[in-house]
């Protein structure tokens, strides 16, 4: 698959229309509270491609209680990928099966609609300042957050020997310093999300919350380097490829709970 220069210019026009709803401060009361009192569910959303065909992935939802992180709910589906992967437009290859996966737990079980969605990719860290967790955010109108495990070279943000020794000055948990562009606005947040790791997260807005308030909900959500939400449902989602190698494109199985292994796996857009 591949995507014609007229097909690049529509996704253009179109991250352009929807970056104009893109809301970057906090909108919902939780944010505002002391450890976000009032927040009780965290989502995060996942594709797992299968193995030699790109044109079948697993599309995973979770949703996690806060604080204590468990899972209460998951969606695991086999579906269609009809778009090709172009750098900078992953979320027209990605994002409407996330959104039909929002909206079935919205219809089937909207009790446990998260209140904020946390995305493997950039949100406003993006060449047109509009990634895959702006796009999520936009079409669904939930809190977005954008967790991504590299430096996307935009703005002039590049991963050079000040950068690395910058990364290197994180000593502890929780400690971030800010990527500002040669624009002057700050893209987000390099953030050490745990004491174990020295790789570092790179943390932008997706939709309806700020900077600071995704910074520290993404630390909240550490148990390990990458987010327990992120990380449960890149989880659950190679499990059900592993457990269905030839899984249907339609039809929704959950996956078993059970021990499970870890995964940090290239962030795109």
């Amino acid at each position: 698959m591949a995507a014609s220069p007229a097909q690049r210019r529509r996704w253009e026009r179109e991250q352009a229309r929807l970056r104009a709803s893109v809301l970057e401060e906090d909108t919902e009361p939780w944010q505002k509270e002391p450890q976000f009192a009032g927040l009780r569910r965290v989502g995060g959303v996942d594709l797992s491609y299968s193995k030699g065909d790109e044109s079948r992935a697993c599309a995973s939802l979770v949703v996690l209680s806060y604080p204590d992180l468990q899972v209460l709910y998951q969606d695991c589906r086999m579906v269609p990928v009809t778009a090709p992967y172009v750098a900078g437009f992953l979320a027209f290859r990605e994002v409407p099966v996330l959104v039909e996966a929002v909206q079935r737990l919205q219809q089937e079980e909207p009790q446990l609609q998260p209140q904020v969605l946390l995305v493997d990719g950039n949100g406003l860290l993006h060449p047109r300042e509009f990634g895959i967790a702006c796009h999520l955010g936009v079409l669904t109108d939930l809190p977005c957050i954008g967790v991504a495990k590299n430096l996307l070279h935009v703005d002039g943000l590049v991963r050079d020997e000040l950068h690395k020794e910058q990364v290197r000055s994180l000593q502890r948990s929780g400690e971030a310093f800010p990527l500002t562009g040669t624009s002057g606005k700050v893209l987000g947040m390099v953030l050490r999300s745990h004491s174990n790791s020295s790789r570092p997260l790179y943390v932008s807005v997706g939709h309806r919350v700020s900077l600071g308030t995704a910074v520290s909900l993404v630390r909240a959500c550490c148990r390990f380097r990458i987010p327990e939400p992120i990380r449960q449902a890149d989880i659950r989602s190679r499990e059900y490829l592993r457990r269905q190698p030839c899984a249907p494109v339609e039809g929704l199985q959950a996956v078993p709970a059970g021990p499970q292994s870890k995964k940090e796996a290239e962030s795109e857009d």
